[in-house]
């Protein structure tokens, strides 16, 4: 773990997304700035382990199947316990209804993938504030 007093050691992270390549990228570069990673593949995955992590901040993929992005985010945003933690939705299309109907649900920011390791990161210092 290299970490160089990046500010990310400690950071509890959920990636919620039903490719495997996305997870395993997003943990893999969260995880050499000391972040500690958890992944679902799916809103109901993501659900018990938003319950059992408290993570700080959420990145989610739109398109999923069983609960989507959009759902997850507000099932998150309506808990009175986990409303505040940022979510970050993921999608594969930089769309305007998309980034539109990610607002609406209460989402905080919008990656298109593939992301860079400059834009998760920068995403996470913009709505964690460490």
């Amino acid at each position: 773990m290299t970490g160089e007093s990046s500010g990310l050691n400690g950071l509890k992270v959920l990636v919620i997304d039903d490719s495997k390549t996305i997870r395993r990228t997003a943990e893999t570069l969260l995880a050499k700035e000391g972040c500690e990673v958890f992944t679902a593949i799916d809103g109901f995955d993501a659900l018990a382990k938003i319950a059992d992590h408290r993570p700080d901040i959420v990145f989610v993929d739109i398109m999923m199947p069983r609960l989507d992005g959009y759902q997850t985010c507000a099932l998150i945003k309506h808990n009175k316990v986990f409303r505040s933690i940022p979510v970050i939705m993921l999608s594969s299309k930089d769309g305007l209804f998309d980034r539109a109907r990610g607002r609406i649900v209460g989402s905080e920011h919008y990656l298109t993938k593939p992301f860079t390791k400059e834009e998760l990161l920068g995403a996470i210092e913009t709505h964690i504030g460490r």
